[in-house]
């Protein structure tokens, strides 16, 4: 029995900075460059909120 390649487990895809790129396919490269904007974006929105934070506690401690 052949399996089809939708029927496979999805290895996670994860990326190591500065590993070498001439190995990954085109999809490859794209399915990281996806990654890392997701991530991107997530970093961004955790900065936002512990600066709002940050800020919220120092307008306390200023008065």
């Amino acid at each position: 029995m052949v399996m089809e390649d939708d029927d496979r487990p999805r290895k996670k895809i994860s990326h190591e900075i500065g590993q070498d790129l001439s190995l990954l396919s085109v999809e490859e490269l794209t399915e990281r460059v996806a990654l890392l904007k997701t991530e991107i974006t997530r970093l961004e929105e955790a900065a936002t909120k512990k600066r709002a934070s940050r800020d919220a506690a120092n307008s306390v401690f200023k008065s």
